[in-house]
């Protein structure tokens, strides 16, 4: 199977830190040759990298006219399907933002950003599909990566359609809102494992499908990043944590910061020290540690203060690379 190559320096991207820092749950990585596999926009990717560019395969798609015949074999990517795959690859990664750029501006502005984008260089803001992102977040409250990771996966599986099999797993995309609005999901999912999540996820479901559905999603696109988030916090179980995950990526609000316990032990230990030692985070404190930032690195604060976070990660203090014995939480600040 041919790779296909998009031209670009290693210092605009580095897919470690941008696949597996956090932002997304359904992407694995293959030590032994340094390749990813995941799922976004229906289709399933490899991916692998170089000093002069990132290079995909397309194992299979549902938007691949030879793939809807016959979805359980692994199909590669037409002539006349590269441009698609191409671009939306390239919107994915946001590849028209000069990352190295921005990085030069964030170092001058902060000493402490300096010294983590030297090593966390080309950590990209992923642009991903809300619907996903969404509800992929409200898994993510008080749990940790790897089983947010399993119950995107069973959502995924229950309600999603199959993609195609490859090497002994099937892939599936990742359901339609339609899917999940169902009163009868919410049992289903407490059945899964989800606990208190599944109405959570239910209720939320049905408030998009009333509201317009995708169409909703993309006035909030359109609106100010304020009204935005307080148009996604209407939603059942949604808060402001989540709803700046939202805004930041998937919605283009990119001075969105979410501030969960590690954001905030960043903040109180170099930038607010009049924080330290709080037990909570309150609303105040919240938007404290936001404007903070936001003020500091500008409109797209939420991009660089992710370059932090990723520094602050334990599995990502050992020379960059990831290291398997840690499996941090992203615990929801109550």
């Amino acid at each position: 199977m041919s790779w296909t190559k998009l031209l670009c320096s290693h210092r605009e991207v580095q897919l470690i830190g941008t696949l597996n820092g956090g932002q997304t749950f359904r992407w694995t990585h293959n030590k032994d040759n340094d390749e990813w596999i995941g799922i976004f926009s229906k289709t399933v990717w490899k991916l692998r990298q170089s000093n002069d560019g990132l290079q995909y395969q397309v194992i299979g798609s549902l938007l691949s006219k030879s793939n809807k015949n016959n979805s359980k074999k692994a199909t590669v990517a037409k002539d006349v399907n590269t441009e698609l795959f191409t671009s939306l690859l390239e919107k994915y990664f946001r590849l028209d933002v000069d990352l190295v750029r921005y990085y030069k501006e964030w170092s001058e502005a902060d000493e402490l950003f300096k010294s983590a984008g030297q090593q966390f260089y080309g950590v990209r803001m992923l642009a991903q599909e809300p619907v996903e992102n969404l509800f992929s977040f409200i898994c993510s409250q008080n749990n940790h990566i790897s089983r947010i990771s399993s119950m995107v996966e069973k959502l995924c599986t229950q309600y999603g359609e199959e993609i195609c099999s490859h090497e002994g797993t099937t892939y599936f995309s990742f359901p339609e809102v339609q899917k999940l609005c169902e009163p009868k999901v919410e049992a289903q999912l407490r059945k899964l494992g989800f606990g208190y999540r599944a109405k959570f996820i239910q209720k939320s479901a049905e408030q998009i499908v009333e509201w317009g559905g995708e169409d909703w999603f993309r006035t909030l696109q359109d609106m100010k990043y304020k009204d935005a988030k307080e148009e996604l916090m209407k939603l059942h179980g949604i808060g402001p944590k989540v709803a700046d995950c939202i805004c930041l990526m998937s919605l283009n609000h990119l001075e969105a910061l979410p501030v969960d316990t590690h954001v905030y032990q960043i903040a109180a230990q170099n930038y607010l020290p009049h924080l330290r030692g709080k037990k909570n985070v309150t609303d105040k404190m919240y938007m404290e540690i936001g404007d903070h930032f936001r003020k500091l690195y500008g409109d797209m604060a939420g991009w660089a203060h992710t370059v932090l976070f990723c520094a602050d990660l334990k599995k990502f203090q050992q020379n960059g690379k990831e290291d398997e014995s840690v499996k941090p939480k992203r615990r929801r600040i109550k």
